[in-house]
């Protein structure tokens, strides 16, 4: 490892991802307001959205920490055509999945590199998950195992957890899926010279 990497997040998968694949890096959550930044990508499609998300995040920690290389990510949902945040609720999360029973869910995830202020690399991926009939009693026992551990999840679920009883089938790769297209973003760390090519 040649140079160092910050991950512009406090996301548990982002990091078990990083772990795992045994990317070094520290940890320093981007402090933005992700809605006012929405606003003015009226007309951008899903993954445009998490993509720029991903740059305003890692470009906000940049600025503190002249230098060094900045990770973003971020993740949306749609599903019947609406957008979901995470939840604030149990109420809402339980509305959630009632709105995705029986239907496809489409999971758009992004990730940025930035350095001083400049975008060095980003790259977005969507997954398709189909979403099996939800029953009340299922949604109301997946609540009271998960809630309030998918609080920070948009979708209400957490795949590698009882999340992964949601589903009939899931087109796209796992990591889309955890939140971060990390191939991608391993490559694009090769390129930069973090991770040894």
């Amino acid at each position: 490892m040649s140079k160092a990497l910050i991950l512009a997040s406090k996301s548990a998968s982002r990091r078990a991802m990083l772990d795992a694949a045994g990317v070094a890096y520290d940890s320093i959550p981007a402090d933005i307001d992700e809605r006012a930044v929405e606003a003015g990508l009226a007309g951008a499609s899903p993954s445009e959205v998490a993509e720029a998300l991903s740059v305003v995040k890692a470009a906000a920690v940049a600025a503190q920490y002249p230098g060094a290389l900045v990770l973003g990510s971020d993740s949306l949902v749609v599903a019947g055509g609406r957008r979901f945040d995470k939840p604030r609720s149990v109420e809402e999360a339980a509305e959630h999945l009632r709105f995705f029973s029986g239907r496809v869910m489409e999971l758009h995830s992004a990730a940025a590199l930035v350095k001083d202020g400049g975008c060095e690399w980003s790259h977005a991926n969507v997954a398709r998950l189909h979403v099996r009939d939800l029953s009340d009693d299922f949604i109301a026992h997946y609540l009271s195992l998960e809630w309030p551990a998918i609080s920070h999840t948009v979708g209400a679920f957490r795949i590698e957890g009882p999340g992964v009883q949601l589903f009939d089938a899931i087109e796209g790769d796992q990591f889309t899926v955890l939140g971060m297209p990390l191939l991608p973003l391993l490559g694009a760390l090769r390129e930069a010279g973090v991770l040894i090519r």
